[in-house]
């Protein structure tokens, strides 16, 4: 117990679980996540059943990705996931994406703050910034959109390319959607350059910890 109040140096404990959903009624098959060696998984967080996980994105602490409702999961590439991050699916409902259906699709360097929720069925296309506590359910968002702080975009709706919500604004009918101005530039730079600095917390975090890991998540040697 010493130990613990008074570590001598770094203490390197790798903690994180990702693996196969239960079987279920609604979920019959387990299934293990795939996650690129070059992705990298902080220490506490959860990832369990049917997920995909790009090269080079970054998983925060604190992340939870559940696959074992609503399934499959898809996450590209350099995208990021912050801190407190929850990601779950309703079963049975889903989006197409290039011929496939999935309960949560995310595209390539799309950001989600810290805090914020996406619950499927959801896409989220490339590039797309997710503000702090921000909720996407149920709904399309374009390409290069900025979702801001505390905002919710839900009901079935579909935000077009560069479509900008205010802050804690709900858009839940096509309407107000389609009525969204588009992202102001230092939006769209603040974003960009959030996923710039995101980019590099996986090699960064790899190194630090190492690759060199057991199945159950523990750093060995």
């Amino acid at each position: 117990m010493s130990f613990f109040l008074n570590p001598k140096g770094p203490v390197n404990i790798y903690g994180y679980f990702a693996g196969p959903n239960p079987p279920t009624s609604f979920n019959p098959y387990s299934n293990y996540p795939s996650i690129d060696r070059t992705a990298f998984l902080s220490p506490f967080t959860f990832v369990i059943g049917d997920v995909t996980i790009g090269p080079g994105t970054f998983v925060a602490p604190f992340v939870s990705i559940r696959a074992d409702e609503g399934t499959p999961f898809y996450i590209g590439k350099e995208s990021n996931l912050q801190d407190g991050v929850i990601i779950h699916g309703l079963k049975d409902e889903h989006y197409k994406v290039n011929g496939k259906k999935y309960s949560v699709y995310i595209g390539n360097k799309v950001s989600c703050a810290h805090g914020s929720l996406i619950h499927g069925p959801a896409v989220i296309e490339d590039r797309v910034f997710v503000g702090f506590k921000a909720i996407v359910y149920h709904a399309w968002v374009g390409e290069g959109s900025f979702i801001s702080s505390g905002a919710t975009v839900i009901n079935g709706v579909k935000l077009r390319k560069n479509s900008f919500v205010p802050p804690n604004a709900t858009i839940d009918t096509q309407k107000k959607a389609d009525s969204l101005s588009p992202v102001p530039k230092n939006e769209a730079e603040f974003a960009k350059e959030v996923q710039r600095v995101n980019t590099e917390f996986s090699p960064a975090y790899s190194l630090y910890f190492g690759k060199n890991r057991c199945s159950c998540g523990l750093a060995c040697g």
